[in-house]
């Protein structure tokens, strides 16, 4: 049986093994090795996400986990960026998991949380080319806004994001 919670310190290592395996098979075909390594050692060390399911305000809602015995299979969390407007920041599954709802079911424990807080929008940004994010984020109900620079591009890089919304 799948249960979705907020994460604490035990599901640290979980966190990192889901985030840092999906990262691979989400974008190993869109990103350069050297560019998923960066975002890895910048997002998903053991340091950084203990820090993030301890310390939790309304701009970072803490982790949420799907777990499966005990084991994380899934992670993924966001926050206000303004009064009324949330983001996901991230929301990543074990890449043997994806198609079984556990992804849905994240999406609404941040939304629950989101919405809680006040939110009565909520983005996200998906790396362009993304075929696993882009339709799953618009089968529930957001839509395309613009295209932006990605996220963590070095002078030399052009790596572009889709923003999506949806309203609460």
């Amino acid at each position: 049986m799948i249960t979705v919670k907020l994460a604490n310190e035990k599901h640290v290592e979980g966190i990192v093994e889901v985030c840092t395996k999906a990262n691979w098979a989400t974008y190993g075909e869109i990103y350069t090795e050297a560019y998923i390594k960066r975002i890895i050692d910048e997002f998903y060390t053991n340091e950084r996400v203990k820090k993030e399911v301890t310390h939790f305000s309304e701009e970072w809602g803490g982790y949420f986990v799907a777990l499966e015995n005990g084991e994380v299979i899934g992670a993924g969390g966001g926050g206000l960026i303004e009064p009324e407007t949330a983001e996901v920041y991230v929301l990543y599954l074990h890449p043997d998991r994806r198609g079984e709802g556990v992804g849905t079911r994240l999406l609404e424990e941040i939304t629950r949380q989101q919405r809680d807080a006040g939110a009565k929008e909520q983005w996200v940004s998906v790396q362009k080319g993304n075929e696993k994010g882009i339709p799953f984020y618009k089968a529930r109900g957001f839509s395309f806004i613009e295209e932006v620079p990605g996220y963590g591009n070095s002078e030399a890089e052009t790596y572009r994001s889709i923003r999506l919304r949806r309203k609460l």
